[in-house]
């Protein structure tokens, strides 16, 4: 076995979506697909499933396929379609860059996507004419050619599922409020601050006060939801950003690291390809 667990990418760098439709789809030993290995995820990944059974481990643990649900999955979680037969609905996997990234909107719904293990959410009947209209929507927008309006159509239409997966998510949990439902309310509002300050702040405390909760309490709730403590939210949404300007503008490598609040050039460098592995530079030049 080798030490090293796969890595799943998509084929494309930058703004990256892939929708595929799934039609009577089977995955699993005695299927044309085959057994999958586990592997993580490089992109984020929703699956929308009307009908089908069968099962998948997302970190470690076991996510029932169920009717009309919607399960997430995370950049960075481990995945593994263990067996599924008769599947109708949708897989849509897509980069960070394309979350909603409106300063003035509500919310950012990529909370969702920073859960530990699976997270399913069910689909009220009445709504799944929309939903599937939207994902089928969608597909169409990534085998049409590109032009100047493809990636702001791709994001409003991807942003819309989630903003309707997140409605729903809380309508259920309205209803019964889960054992860990302080800390990730306490996730969401330190979403929205880091949202509002990762350009100007990235120290801890910061985000600890502006919660009114000790700094350890702040990450031991961030590390409980999503497995990682708060340090390691902050440098995702600096260099989240740094990309995003990187790919789509032609700010200097200097005028990015002030925009995203790292004034000195060389750490900002080396900082960034700690994180992706390329320096700004070659991470821009990408095809």
């Amino acid at each position: 076995m080798s030490g090293e667990l796969a890595v799943d990418r998509l084929a494309e760098a930058g703004a990256s979506l892939e929708v595929v439709l799934l039609a009577d789809a089977s995955f699993g030993a005695d299927t044309e697909h085959g057994p999958r290995t586990p592997h993580r995820h490089d992109y984020h990944e929703l699956i929308w499933t009307r009908s089908g059974a069968g099962r998948h481990l997302i970190d470690g643990e076991v996510s029932v396929v169920e009717p009309n649900t919607v399960t997430l999955i995370g950049r960075g979680q481990v995945h593994v379609f263990e067996r599924a037969s008769g599947l109708y609905g949708a897989v849509v996997r897509f980069g960070a860059e394309l979350l909603l990234a409106d300063p003035v909107a509500r919310a950012d719904p990529g909370w969702l996507l920073g859960g530990r293990g699976s997270r399913t959410v069910q689909v009220p009947p009445s709504d799944v004419p929309r939903l599937e209209s939207t994902l089928a929507g969608l597909a169409a927008e990534t085998r049409r050619p590109p032009d100047a309006c493809s990636l702001d159509l791709q994001r409003h239409l991807l942003s819309a599922v989630l903003l309707w997966v997140e409605r729903w998510y809380d309508a259920s949990r309205t209803e019964q409020r889960e054992s860990d439902d302080a800390e990730v309310q306490l996730y969401r509002r330190f979403v929205d601050v880091l949202e509002r300050d990762f350009s100007r702040h990235h120290d801890v405390r910061h985000y600890a006060d502006e919660l009114r909760v000790p700094s350890a309490a702040l990450s031991r709730a961030l590390s409980h939801v999503t497995g990682r403590a708060t340090k390691e939210h902050i440098t995702d949404r600096v260099m989240l950003e740094a990309a995003r300007l990187l790919r789509f503008t032609d700010l200097s490598v200097g005028e990015v690291a002030f925009r995203v609040g790292l004034g000195d050039q060389m750490y900002f460098s080396r900082a960034f390809k700690r994180h992706y592995g390329v320096s700004p530079l070659a991470y821009r030049d990408r095809p």
